[in-house]
């Protein structure tokens, strides 16, 4: 069958990607970009479409010639796409999926995609759930509870990186919020066995595995399993945790936002039984994967770095910051002194500390929203390898002065390096 995937660069999307390969089928993968999709799979065929500007029939008709059967795993946790990729963009979808044929649509919906659960994710979910339903299509909507796999993503992530740290795990109020956790791989196999027709259609099922946790009950296998011994807890206020989502909410990409919050108290936990008897098969239980695959020195690596990436970012935003108070307010002195060594008039002088400045300010706005985090990297490597050659070669005396104001730049330089590597997120 020729399958079209939406959502085909994600975490999820990827291994309903190869689970599909794997069994055959012809599949189209869908992202918003797909260069490192193209690299990694180079006998697929990509379609580069943003989702959120994909908002008509007529934008969805060439890429659904023969095609029988669409995945839609596209999804957003929060920003002001998600009435657009949840709802108008799969409705259109879904219309011209009825005028070309296509025979069935698999949704990857959300076990939190309630009535009673308010947030913007969720209702956007339950509507786009909603727009299929209301098609002549054949479908299956799953609505899966936190999904982890060999690797991690969002949620399992943060887990990790919780479970990472040393001395203490902390944890939101007294840990005890439940999931039904599946696989990745689980729920990519039930994907295609939805896509096969092989799963009656028009149903709804909540893709979980045969156990339900707790969230103390997870971190503490996540830490054994990356070999950091017994979990001791610090509990951290819920009051605490809602600030700290509003900051990442703010920030755009923290740790945490109000939204995973939100979906964390309000409960994932399914039927495991009820599932694994719809699908014919029963999904491996955490301690099962765990133990099938042990942790190596890169699941090590991702739990210590998980947190450190923000707390870079922070501490470089800092020092901008402060580079940028300091040279507009306090640094006329080196500033004339910079431009007499180099032989530039006086009246440079003025110009010079205020557009230092004001390029500081400009690398504080990039680092904060630019999500990019190589990006932003690069940006800092050249202001900061700039102003060290320039200034090196101005005033050399300064690599030798004992404070190291010029050798200093050095290991910061490194530290933005580093920060350039562990700062994205996928």
């Amino acid at each position: 069958m020729r399958i079209l995937l939406l959502g085909a660069a994600g975490f999820i999307g990827r291994h309903i990607l190869s689970d599909l390969l794997a069994a055959g089928h012809d599949v189209v993968g869908v992202a918003r970009s797909t260069g490192s999709l193209a690299s990694a799979f180079p006998d697929i065929r990509f379609v580069q479409i943003d989702l959120a500007r994909a908002l008509r029939p007529e934008d969805w008709t060439e890429h659904l010639a023969n095609v029988d059967v669409i995945v839609n795993a596209a999804g957003l946790l929060r920003g002001r796409d998600l009435e657009a990729v949840h709802i108008a963009m799969p409705r259109a979808l879904y219309q011209a999926a009825e005028a070309s044929g296509v025979q069935r649509v698999v949704l990857i919906s959300a076990i939190s995609a309630r009535p009673d659960l308010a947030t913007d994710y969720s209702q956007t979910k339950l509507a786009g759930e909603a727009a299929l339903r209301a098609s002549t299509l054949d479908w299956t909507i799953l609505r899966p509870s936190l999904v982890y796999g060999d690797g991690s993503y969002g949620g399992t992530s943060l887990m990790r990186g919780m479970a990472g740290l040393p001395l203490l795990t902390p944890i939101p109020g007294d840990g005890n919020f439940i999931f039904t956790p599946i696989h990745a791989r689980d729920l990519a196999r039930t994907v295609r066995l939805a896509s096969e027709g092989q799963v009656p259609p028009r149903q709804t099922l909540d893709p979980v595995g045969p156990e339900t946790l707790t969230l103390r009950q997870m971190l503490s296998r996540y830490r054994k399993w990356l070999g950091f011994g017994e979990a001791r807890f610090l509990r951290v206020p819920m009051v605490l945790m809602a600030l700290m989502a509003r900051l990442g909410d703010v920030l755009g990409n923290g740790p945490i936002s109000s939204n995973s919050l939100d979906q964390m108290i309000a409960g994932n936990a399914g039927d495991s039984a009820q599932f694994a008897q719809s699908i014919g098969f029963t999904p491996r239980s955490l301690d099962m994967a765990l133990r099938d695959r042990p942790s190596q020195v890169q699941d090590r690596w991702h739990a210590r770095l998980f947190f450190l990436a923000p707390l870079l970012k922070a501490a470089l935003a800092l020092m901008w910051v402060a580079s940028a108070w300091l040279g507009l307010f306090h640094g006329a002195a080196t500033t004339a002194q910079l431009v007499g060594a180099a032989g530039l008039p006086t009246s440079w002088r003025m110009p010079l500390q205020i557009g230092g400045s004001l390029l500081d300010l400009a690398i504080v706005a990039q680092l904060l929203f630019d999500r990019r985090a190589a990006r932003s990297a690069v940006c800092q490597l050249l202001v900061v390898g700039g102003y060290t050659v320039v200034i090196g070669a101005i005033l050399p005396h300064l690599w030798l002065d004992p404070l190291g104001p010029l050798l200093k730049n050095l290991p910061i330089m490194a530290v933005i390096a580093v920060y350039g590597v562990i700062g994205d997120k996928r």
